[in-house]
């Protein structure tokens, strides 16, 4: 029997994921870029040297965001692993912020879109539910 290969199946580079959400004041926003690439069995995290950012940000606010990004990087391939096996490093590249509606909740959904994005540049679009015709009177 052959095993399914892993995700991902070949490097997918600069793949952008924007949570940007208004639901009153404040509101929600993070921008992220992050590779991901094959790797050891599992999830690894890194942050690039040359991490770009937008803005200036507080050493703390930076570590909280990446730390948030890992995060939902992580809770995203974990269940994917029920489909397929993981093997990749994840690594930041870029972070883009709002001064006023970025915050550790916003990155954290952004991760997790960011490999929902990879998902599909590497397998395509999931397949979209056929939606049943209104049967019109008897």
């Amino acid at each position: 029997m052959q095993q399914e290969p892993s995700f991902p199946p070949r490097p997918l580079r600069d793949v952008r994921a924007v949570y940007a959400r208004q639901a009153g004041c404040p509101a929600d926003f993070a921008e992220i870029t992050v590779d991901f690439e094959p790797g050891e069995p599992g999830v690894a995290f890194e942050v690039h040297a040359d991490l770009r950012t937008r803005d200036f940000l507080a050493p703390e606010e930076l570590t909280a965001y990446q730390q948030a990004v890992a995060l939902g990087i992580r809770e995203e391939l974990t269940a994917l692993e029920a489909a397929h096996p993981v093997a990749v490093a994840a690594v930041l590249r870029a972070l883009g912020i709002h001064e006023v509606d970025s915050h550790a909740g916003a990155f954290r959904h952004a991760g997790r879109l960011a490999v929902r994005r990879a998902l599909t540049l590497a397998y395509g679009p999931p397949p979209r539910p056929k939606r049943r015709r209104p049967r019109l009177g008897r």
